[in-house]
Formats: structure tokens, sequence, C-alpha cells
């Protein structure tokens, strides 16, 4: 039941997945899994409601983008518990920490859960992608022959998957009708209790400090590749530059020019995350390139009188432009935003970012060779 992104492409929640055959879930043989239950002849997996150091290390390196984490959980139906009939039926996405959050928020509770296959993207980001939908959740039926192992006729859904979910379109589908829960997993015993219904705190969508800032780590990792690349070419410079020059000079020289750049990084992936709720403006590209500015000031006013003002134009130009480009990317983790809201600053904030940088490289290089 968990979500943070609405983004369209491979940023979106730690980067895209491909479509891989997925092994089955006997012979994945996860962890999650406790045992077989029969229902309806047909044999349903059992999983746990507790995490083990496993799932939480699976956790761990999704939000840290390390190795190769389990991301994709085999589509199908589950049971949690020993449920029934009358049981009821949460739908969920088949992105690991979907389904985690999703199970370990059951404990004493029987129920069925429907994972549909979303490439391994969480509840909110598939919405907006278009891969929850109404189409899958009934294909997910269908194979696994929910209308004969419960007797009622009821869905629940994330009510972070409502974008993307044409509820009459699956009624009409699979004849289920739809139910959106609350937002947060936690909340579903007590959603479940009290007959369906969702008190209005159930239904806010909170994206605090916490909230924010435990996205950072996956932002700040995904660029990795192009940072280390940046900084290669800097040295590179540094080495031509100063020639001759020893290794550990060129080395020294490259960490220190790449001080403002990182902290152009830090301000757009990190700080707006962080303080997004006191940044001024609306747009996250506007809040990034803002820090992003700050941050050129302060970074030539402590290199002045080294460095002069006019050496530090391009600084200007770039390192908001650096911060307001990672801002943006942040605005499909965020509920700040909607999918069109999203297409809408892309527009604009893109071309100026391009436009500042380029204007940014050109006036240095004009100034070396001036």
């Amino acid at each position: 039941m968990t979500g943070q992104k609405s983004c369209e492409n491979s940023s979106c929640c730690g980067g895209s997945v491909s479509l891989e055959p997925l092994a089955s879930i006997e012979d994945l043989n996860p962890g999650y899994l406790t045992g077989w239950i029969s229902r309806a002849s047909a044999r349903i997996p059992q999983v746990a409601t507790r995490m083990t150091m496993r799932d939480h290390l699976d956790s761990w390196n999704l939000r840290w983008r390390l190795g190769r984490p389990v991301r994709r959980v085999p589509p199908g139906l589950y049971a949690v518990g020993n449920p029934g009939e009358d049981s009821p039926v949460l739908v969920s996405a088949n992105y690991k920490m979907s389904f985690d959050r999703l199970r370990s928020a059951l404990p004493g509770l029987d129920t069925w859960v429907l994972v549909i296959e979303t490439a391994g993207v969480n509840v909110w980001c598939s919405a907006g992608k278009g891969t929850f939908n109404a189409r899958e959740i009934h294909q997910r039926i269908m194979e696994s022959g929910l209308q004969r192992i419960v007797t009622h006729r009821t869905l629940v859904l994330p009510q972070l998957s409502a974008p993307g979910v044409d509820s009459n379109e699956l009624s009409r589908l699979s004849g289920f009708r739809v139910v959106f829960g609350p937002v947060r997993a936690p909340d579903i015993p007590e959603f479940l209790r009290a007959g369906m219904k969702a008190t209005p705190k159930m239904r806010r969508v909170r994206f605090g400090f916490w909230d924010r800032v435990v996205l950072t780590p996956v932002e700040v990792m995904g660029i990795r590749k192009w940072a280390f690349t940046g900084f290669l070419v800097l040295l590179a410079v540094m080495w031509l530059r100063e020639r001759p020059v020893s290794p550990a000079g060129a080395l020294s020289g490259a960490l220190l020019g790449a001080v403002p750049y990182a902290g152009a990084v830090l301000a757009g992936s990190v700080f707006v995350p962080a303080l997004l709720p006191y940044i001024p403006g609306r747009a996250l590209s506007f809040k990034g390139a803002l820090l992003g500015l700050l941050w050129a000031l302060a970074y030539a006013a402590r290199s002045y009188p080294e460095v002069d003002w006019v050496a530090s134009v391009p600084y200007v130009l770039v390192l908001p432009a650096i911060s307001s480009f990672l801002a943006l990317n942040f605005t499909g983790s965020t509920t700040y935003t909607s999918l069109s809201g999203v297409l809408e600053e892309m527009g604009v904030a893109l071309p100026v970012t391009a436009v500042a940088v380029v204007l940014g490289v050109v006036w240095a290089v004009v100034r070396a060779i001036v």
C-alpha cells in the first residue's frame, strides 16, 4: 500500500525494471513463504507477516541501489493467516517493498493478498505509469481463480492506486466492486475492523521529513556514474592544464575542483527534499535552482578574491542548473505534484536548465581562451 513515485521513466522507484520471466514462487522459495493452503482446488502460497533480516536487507539495498536487490514478487494470490471464502482481498503491486509493508501490517489477520504485475514498481508510480490498472487486476483475478475462492465480490485497493484504476471498468470486467483502502498499510487493520471505512486521517497523504529524507539515498546513488565520469573529466583537465603536475597534485586539484559541484548535487538531491515545505516557490525545479544559486553565491564569496566575480559566473549558471535538475527529478517522489504537473514543469525547466549549462560552459571556455 505504500507508494512514492509518479514520474514516467527510469529514475522512478529506483530505476526501471525489465519484465524478464520470473520464476514461480515455489521455485524461488523466498523467506516470506511459510507454507501452502488449498482452497477451491487451488494451491495458494501462505506468507509470513514478520519481516526477516533478509527482508530488511532487501529494503536497504533498494533504498541505496546496491547489488541486485530483489525487486519483484511473483504476481498471484497469497494467503495471510488462514483466510476463508469471506476474508477480505487486498490488492498490491509486486514491488518487494510494497509487498513487505503490506504483509507486515497484517499480523493476526486472515486475508488474501492479490499481487499484480507492475514490473517491480510501487503502487503510486505504477498507477502513474499505467501498469496498475483495471485490466491487469482482472487478469490476475482470472489466473488465480479468485472468483471461486471467495464468495464476496469486493476488492480493497490502495488509495494511491486510484489515479491508474478505473473502478467502473474493473467492476464491469470482473464483477468485483472496488473499495479504496487507507494511504498507509499500518492503518489497514483498523480500516478492516471498521467495516472497510477509512477515517479522514487514513485518507490524508502525509509526506513528512522522514518520508522525504528516506528517499534521498536512491536519488544520490542514481547519479553516481555521472558524478564519477565528471570527476574523471575534471581530473583530466587538471592534469592537462597544470602540467607538469604529479598524480597526487592532479588528484588534489580535482577534489578541490569537485567541491562546488558536489555541493550542487547535495543541494538538489538532499536539501531540497529535506526542506521541501520551507523553500519558497511551488515548482521543485525552482526550489532546486534557488538552493543552487545560494550555494553558488556562497562558494563564489568564499573563493573571492582568489577567484574574481567574473570567473565565478559559470558557477552561478551551472550549479543552480544541476541542483534544479536533481530537484526536478524528485517530483516523481513527492505528493506535492501530479503527473500532469510534472510533465508541465519538465517542459519549462529542462530547456532553461540546458541553456544555463551551455552558457556557463561557453563562458568558462571563452575566458580560458581569452
